[in-house]
């Protein structure tokens, strides 16, 4: 490769002279260089070969005209290659520079914040999400991008969007996952929380109530826990609030599960006067249930009475995260409901079928359902203590690390409860 085996500097004629030959070898290697006139790699940024361009897209020293005009390259591969490097250009770059270069630049970053390939916007987002100093106006766009990989980094990472901004992105309506993003920034005010918790949005506000950092009124809180009875992914994060206020945790003691009601118990914050208060409201729920004359509804535990969230373990399925670390983090948080509907998700089992193992507490077909939606038999005894409430002597425990049944047996156990859920009660 004559001429490029060498870092030795090249005259112009030199440089053209490699600019123009038939191997794209060479082209590449010299539109890689640094060390060229400009007017040479703005000839390469229209080379007919896309690796070519590609490097010549990648080059820092490429003049701005030429990013401009590779920003709207018809090859996928060398608009991302650009957003890569443009990106790092961001810092400080504000909006109406007089600075001519500047103004390219700008110009670049706003075309490829629009380009029509998800990747490219993807890369910018990636690469700006913490950027103290980027363009508000090109953050805002991709904050209000249609596609979640590219707007969530942004709207949860971004210290450029400011209250206001977010307040007008609530409100306009992000896309389907974005309340959520923003519900779980570091340190969402107040205002913030008001028009989250003012959404429709279940999951955005389980998010909210998760976030240790969120700023959320007392009101706005009291009006989270009215409207929380029937949303059962919101009583494990309820019920874990810092500086819980009292009266709060004496109405969630009066509708969430038993085994919130053991953390709400177990809280070093709440003085003695409201623990006594949380326990007059769990008797009072337990004198009442009694007097339900063996109505089989009432008897069952509170997150049977419910729909769990098939929606959230869909979406965390279809995206690849609905793995055992996830499953394994609900069953700590006794999130149950949850780990129902990721049985039932990744098992491709009926809600019904899943429902219907754990009201009857059965030991043998929690462990099916398990193998089901494989989950390591390391599991499966957390399952059944922690989310059926079976006694310690009646759980199904691994066998030297394996499932403590054949695989026939536990597809029997399956189909047994297929029937039964098809049937009804």
């Amino acid at each position: 490769m004559t001429g490029m085996e060498t870092t030795a500097p090249l005259s112009y004629d030199q440089a053209m002279s490699l600019a123009q030959s038939d191997d794209p070898v060479v082209r590449k290697a010299l539109a890689e260089r640094t060390d060229i006139r400009p007017e040479i790699l703005y000839f390469l940024a229209d080379d007919r070969s896309p690796e070519v361009r590609r490097a010549a897209a990648a080059n820092a020293t490429l003049p701005k005209q030429a990013d401009l005009i590779l920003a709207k390259d018809q090859d996928n591969t060398v608009r991302e290659s650009l957003a890569e490097k443009i990106a790092k250009l961001a810092p400080g770059l504000a909006e109406g520079e007089q600075n001519k270069l500047h103004q390219l630049t700008y110009e670049t970053l706003e075309t490829l914040a629009r380009d029509q390939v998800i990747r490219v916007r993807q890369i910018l987002s990636d690469t700006l999400k913490d950027v103290v100093d980027a363009p508000s106006e090109l953050i805002k766009t991709l904050a209000m991008d249609a596609e979640l990989v590219v707007s969530a980094p942004v709207l949860e990472r971004s210290p450029v969007l400011t209250d206001d901004d977010l307040l007008e992105i609530i409100e306009t309506g992000p896309v389907k996952g974005g309340l959520g993003a923003i519900a779980r920034r570091t340190q969402v005010s107040e205002m913030v929380s008001d028009a989250l918790a003012a959404t429709d949005d279940g999951e955005a506000i389980a998010d909210l109530l998760s976030n240790d950092s969120a700023q959320i009124r007392e009101e706005t809180l009291d009006g989270l826990i009215e409207r929380a009875p029937p949303a059962e992914l919101w009583h494990a994060p309820l019920v874990r609030r810092p500086h819980l206020p009292g009266k709060a945790a004496i109405r969630l003691a009066q509708f969430v599960a038993d085994s919130m009601i053991d953390v709400l118990q177990q809280r070093v914050d709440l003085d003695a006067e409201t623990l006594d208060a949380v326990k007059s409201a769990v008797q009072r729920r337990i004198e009442k249930s009694g007097q339900g004359g063996g109505d089989a509804a009432e008897s069952r535990p509170d997150f049977l009475k419910v729909q769990p969230p098939i929606a959230v373990a869909e979406r965390l399925f279809k995206v690849g995260k609905l793995d055992n670390k996830v499953i394994g983090k609900a069953l700590h948080a006794w999130d149950h409901g949850f780990v129902l509907a990721a049985l039932a998700v990744r098992g491709d089992l009926s809600m019904k079928l899943v429902q219907e193992v754990f009201l009857e507490k059965s030991a043998k077909g929690i462990v099916a359902v398990c193998w089901k939606a494989g989950l390591p038999a390391k599991m499966i005894a957390q399952v059944q203590s922690r989310t059926a409430r079976i006694a310690p002597t009646d759980v199904l425990q691994p066998k030297d690390g394996a499932f403590p049944m054949s695989e026939k047996e536990m597809t029997r156990q399956i189909n047994f409860f297929r029937d039964l859920a098809a049937k009804g009660r």
